[in-house]
Order: structure tokens, then sequence, then C-alpha cells
């Protein structure tokens, strides 16, 4: 039986994605409440023949609509960042599907923050060599100082090098 490989054997590994508070099976319900209260709303003035304001009214639902569509559209957007003693890796996606990649030595890895005092941290970089990555962008700043301490620790257990026993 072979053993894996130590020095490429994974420290940490977190997916950031970012935070919906709404799932669409409520997002149906909300939708549908919104749309029944519109409709509600909108009577009256059908019955006073000022039919134009339904129109509108139905226009703001689709609106309603199409701004949280937009909202779920872009929630499949995430990031994916793992360490091991050979490599810190961070990859992209979009929510297109489109997938950049950054690879750096860990070794050689820096982490900058950019903290204010009222809100807490705000940028979360990855520095390496003269090259820079912001990361955790779509993160709250609390939740983003605690992925910024868990990754300092796995850094530092990475540039220990591998454990071979």
């Amino acid at each position: 039986m072979l053993k894996e490989d130590p020095y490429h054997a994974q420290i940490f590994a977190a997916r950031l994605t970012p935070h919906r508070s709404l799932n669409p099976r409520n997002f149906r319900l909300l939708l549908i409440v919104f749309a029944v209260s519109v409709f509600f709303t909108t009577l009256p003035f059908l019955i006073l023949g000022a039919w134009p304001v339904a129109g509108f009214m139905g226009l703001d639902v689709l609106i309603f609509w199409l701004a949280f569509r937009a909202n779920f559209r872009a929630a499949r957007a995430y990031e994916d960042v793992s360490v091991s003693p050979a490599e810190f890796a961070v990859a992209k996606v979009s929510a297109k599907g489109d997938r950049a990649e950054w690879r750096f030595n860990p070794i050689w890895v820096r982490l900058d923050r950019k903290e204010d005092e009222e809100f807490g941290l705000e940028k979360l970089r990855v520095m390496s060599r003269g090259r820079e990555l912001e990361i955790a962008g779509f993160l709250d700043p609390c939740s983003k100082a605690d992925f910024a301490h868990e990754l300092s620790l796995a850094l530092a257990e990475a540039r220990q090098g591998a454990r071979w026993s």
C-alpha cells in the first residue's frame, strides 16, 4: 500500500461562497406574497378605471423577480483556497463559470490585511514575490478575520515543511 506524499498533503482547504439569507424555496414564497399583495393593491385602481396602474404594478413584480434572479446568479461564484507544504493555491470561479487559478510557494506568501477600527477586516490580500491577489472579498469582516486567522495558521504549518513520520 502506498502512503500519501506528505509534501503534497493538504493542510488547509476551504470553499468560500457569498452569503445568501434567502433560499430559492423561500424566495418563491416571498414572490407569491409580493405578487398577491400587488394584485390586491391594484384591484381598486382597476375598479375605478385607472387600468395603467396595473401595468406599472406588474412591472414592479417583474423588476422584483429580475433583481432576485440576478442575486441568485451572482451567488454561484466561489473561491477555493488550499494549502500544502508544497503549494498555496487559490481558484476563483465567477458566477458565469469562468475559472482563474493562482499558485504560490507557501514559504513566500504573506497575508496583507486592511483593517478599519470601526468595521474590522475590510481587505485580505495574498502577497508573494511582487504578485498580489485579493481573497475572501465577499465575506463579511468578522468571517474574513476568522478565515485570515485559520489561513495564517495553515501557512505557518506549511512553512515548517512536510512531516515524514
